[in-house]
């Protein structure tokens, strides 16, 4: 059904768009290699690094729920960041949260290990990831929402696209730094090699500044700053568009594919229950990716056209059934079956719905609360997909192999996102002024309150 014509909101500069797109993209890899060396590392090194290695199932196990401690603290993040980002700008949270996640992974290539503090070494390990949650709960917000508002009239998916194909891109570099890494001998990956990748944050910091500085405020943004922003954002958001932040909740469990494909399915291949080879595993994951990079602007510019919708319903429902297939495939040690499924399952079927959320839930909420309402419905949705892990490796068993339970449970959770969309309107064709707005397209806006 076609949507009337509206009149046109605030354009972009000439050449903004691609600047944001960029910026959101680079910005998102940086931010997110940072995030995703800890999932490499929390499958492959700190259960001998910062946990008792006489029980290594327990070890694992405790390893993998500190994986899982940054989504816990993601919502806070995102309530925080989120008010901040509707009052005071999309920029400043961009920067903000990457030279936090810059500082927070550098420490954690300095931390003592368990042998030199005992156990004051996972509690620091600890505080440190609560950091990277805190700083990645308003990237993807931030990002997004300074994509959203810049893109131009139907666009819109193949713009927002970018902040996703960046985390993927980021995915892909955490990988292959991972793999010369995991190749060291034991004793001097270790002792200092698993550090490398961590203090190379640095540079994440330094680039990510430099990018994101020189990026202009959205023109959506400073209309609503000269009309007046809203005082408290939270309670606009709760009170008109509580359900659309359930639906937001709800398809954020999606991640679960990509935390149980990133990190579980990582240590159950290299397990003696399987005994793949760590490096093999590490290039299951890199080709996935490299996949996703072409897939996920493919089916963010099939959402421009058709909707987003029937793309994100692809990539749900989809998931379920290959996750399936990518776990028996590593459950029978075949290299081939395990690439050919990895690939499809990750690179291909999930970039559907990864690749078009970023449009999806953004487009749900009006300017005002944009940052706020992407932030806390998403960090919600992620904090359960990060504890996926967790309940993973329990389901799996005392031995660890039991994929079966873990693909049924991955499945699962599958299940809300496909009913989030299904219920969910339709908005691809609706102007980016109109967007959020209830009782129709020319419905009245609610008073403003100058901050």
């Amino acid at each position: 059904m076609s949507v009337p014509a509206m009149p046109s909101g605030p354009a972009a500069p000439p050449g903004q768009p691609g600047k944001a797109a960029t910026a959101a993209w680079i910005g998102s890899a940086l931010e997110y290699y940072d995030f995703f060396i800890y999932g490499s590392a929390a499958a492959l090194i700190f259960p001998k690094v910062f946990f008792d290695e006489s029980d290594p199932a327990t070890a694992t196990l405790l390893s993998l729920a500190t994986f899982g401690v940054a989504y816990a603290a993601r919502p806070v993040g995102a309530l925080v960041l989120g008010h901040f980002g509707d009052k005071l700008g999309r920029k400043k949270i961009m920067v903000f949260t990457l030279m936090l996640m810059g500082l927070s992974t550098f420490l954690i290539g300095c931390l003592p290990t368990r042998d030199q503090v005992g156990g004051l070494a996972p509690v620091l390990l600890v505080l440190c990831r609560v950091l990277q949650g805190i700083s990645a709960a308003g990237e993807q917000a931030s990002a997004n929402s300074m994509t959203l508002e810049h893109a131009p009239p139907g666009r819109r998916g193949f713009f927002t696209s970018f902040t996703l194909s960046g985390t993927q891109g980021g995915q892909l570099l955490a990988t292959l730094v991972f793999i010369p890494v995991a190749a060291l001998p034991e004793d001097q990956l270790l002792s200092w090699g698993w550090r490398l990748p961590f203090w190379l944050s640095v540079a994440v910091a330094v680039v990510g500044w430099v990018i994101r500085r020189k990026l202009d405020e959205t023109p959506a943004f400073a209309q609503q700053a000269e009309e007046g922003v809203v005082k408290l954002p939270l309670v606009i958001l709760l009170r008109e568009h509580w359900a659309d932040v359930l639906r937001v909740i709800a398809g954020a469990l999606i991640a679960s594919v990509s935390t149980i494909f990133t990190v579980w399915a990582l240590a159950y291949a290299t397990s003696d229950a399987v005994g793949m080879s760590r490096t093999a595993m590490l290039w299951v994951g890199a080709l996935a990716n490299v996949v996703a990079l072409a897939a996920i602007p493919l089916w963010a510019t099939l959402s421009d056209r058709i909707g987003r919708r029937p793309v994100f319903l692809i990539g749900a429902a989809g998931s379920a059934v290959t996750m399936f297939l990518y776990l028996w495939a590593v459950s029978t040690g075949s290299y081939p079956l395990t690439f050919l499924t990895g690939i499809v399952c990750f690179g291909v079927v999930y970039s559907a719905a990864n690749g078009v959320w970023p449009a999806f839930y953004g487009e749900m909420f009006t300017t005002r609360v944009r940052l706020s309402g992407v932030a806390i419905g998403t960090q919600i949705g992620f904090a359960a997909a990060g504890f996926a892990v967790t309940f993973a490796a329990r389901i799996a068993g005392p031995g660890g192999d039991d994929w079966s339970g873990v693909a049924l449970f991955t499945a699962a959770l599958c299940v809300p996102p496909v009913l989030a969309a299904l219920s969910a309107r339709e908005t691809h064709r609706i102007p980016t002024e109109s967007l959020g707005e209830r009782g129709g397209l020319g419905a009245a806006q609610p008073e403003k309150v100058t901050a």
